[in-house]
């Protein structure tokens, strides 16, 4: 059994219902991103390392999704649709330990 992982990422897959103000990060494939987020983790042998879970909507822009927040950071992306996305994630953050600042929501995205 693995044990705690370092790194956690939660991928936003959330589905509104029709015409809701939000709109819905699974309007953009979310459900692709979070499969290619688990995808990368097998291949690159981070089981236990890395773990990915899809979640309902995490708050911020949904019209910007799909959201991903990686923990114990605290640091949420937004507009992850691209494999570029995903690898720069991987290879910057969860491995090289500095978040992607160019995919960072805005810090007044809390407020």
């Amino acid at each position: 059994m693995a044990g705690k992982p370092e790194k956690h990422v939660f991928v936003c897959i959330q589905q509104h219902p029709d015409g809701h103000p939000f709109g819905s990060c699974s309007e953009d494939k979310a459900q692709d991103i979070y499969t290619k987020f688990n995808t990368e983790v097998i291949k690159r042998d981070l089981g236990g390392k890395v773990q990915v879970t899809g979640t309902s909507c995490q708050g911020g822009p949904c019209k910007a999704g799909p959201s991903v927040l990686v923990y114990p950071e605290g640091v949420k992306y937004q507009s992850i649709k691209t494999q570029e996305a995903i690898e720069a994630i991987f290879n910057e953050h969860l491995i090289g330990g500095e978040p992607v600042e160019r995919l960072k929501v805005p810090e007044d995205i809390w407020s």
